[in-house]
């Protein structure tokens, strides 16, 4: 296990470090310079040339990339060009609120799409699964500022149950309070990608041998259902739902500016607008690395459950 594990790291280090040379060479080797971009039209050559030293952009470009790597593996990712602050320093502030976001969106489709999926293997081919496959494409159809807008209108204006901007006044009753509309509309979609891959999952080791020798000893649907099938049919709902978790970072860009909540979302949003590069630059280094973290916890935590598949690894 821990060979596998130690391999799945090294393939993670390697993705991480092609994902950064990318990065750098998308934003550096397009036209135009960065330092005039972030101080504007108005600059003058003196203000030019001390950014651009202060950015590096005067030495040639493999001292560029070194550097950039150099300094990212020891957590330095620059210094922000508007507020001279380190921007790892400003990525930290504002990740805990993203990441809490995201797991909690998924969380609760979670735990409303297992028993939904479960319940229409039980009821297969009756109106209750019918509809819950009528239900489940059309909440994927929908777009998460869709439901983000809806919902804000509907719960925060009209009922008044919720707070509609910001995340809470300071408390945990305020911050989780705000947190639910957020929360709900990027969940929402993945309740019907979950109910379905439930299913689908379930229904694909309903004929398996162990299925059919427990329906023969006469144990109950139910039980079957439950614990036979949901356990076999659970691994490839785990492997989604811990890469779905990295892969929500970049949809709570746009629930974070609809909510105006703070978050790497609202950083990177208001970075693109400045042409603030090094945080546009951290910003997206810090959510391919926590994407990149959950496929491998994923890999991990699924190797444990089913050993095949780190055995079909350690094989390759």
């Amino acid at each position: 296990m821990l060979a596998y594990a130690l391999k799945r790291i090294a393939l993670a280090l390697g993705i991480l470090a092609t994902v950064m040379f990318i990065m750098f060479a998308a934003v550096f080797l397009v036209p135009g310079n960065p330092a005039r971009a972030a101080l504007g039209p108005r600059a003058t050559p003196e203000m030019l040339d001390k950014l651009t030293r202060e950015m590096g952009l005067d030495q040639p470009y493999h001292v560029q990339v070194w550097n950039f790597f150099a300094n990212a593996l020891t957590g330095n990712l620059g210094t922000d060009v508007i507020s001279n602050r380190p921007v790892a320093h400003e990525i930290w502030e504002v990740l805990p609120n993203t990441v809490i976001l995201c797991a909690v969106a998924l969380g609760w489709a979670f735990l409303l799409a297992v028993p939904l999926g479960c319940l229409a293997v039980l009821k297969r081919g009756s109106l209750w699964d019918r509809a819950l496959g009528i239900f489940s494409v059309s909440v994927i159809s929908l777009p998460y500022y869709v439901i983000a807008i809806y919902a804000l209108v509907l719960f925060a204006v009209k009922l008044n149950w919720f707070p509609a901007l910001g995340d809470g006044d300071g408390t945990w009753a305020s911050y989780l309070n705000a947190l639910v509309l957020p929360a709900f509309a990027l969940g929402f979609t993945w309740v019907g990608y979950l109910a379905r891959l439930v299913r689908a999952s379930m229904l694909d080791v309903a004929g398996e041998n162990h299925i059919r020798t427990a329906r023969a000893f006469g144990v109950p649907e139910r039980r079957i259902v439950t614990h036979h099938m949901l356990r076999a049919a659970i691994i490839p709902v785990l492997s989604l739902v811990f890469v779905s978790l990295g892969w929500l970072l970049s949809s709570a860009v746009v629930i974070e500016a609809i909510f105006s909540r703070p978050g790497i979302g609202q950083l990177v949003t208001k970075a693109v607008a400045l042409r603030n590069y090094p945080v546009v630059m951290g910003c997206v280094l810090a959510m391919t690395a926590v994407y990149v973290a959950m496929t491998v916890i994923a890999d991990i935590v699924i190797a444990r459950i089913d050993p095949r598949i780190r055995d079909a690894f350690r094989g390759a």
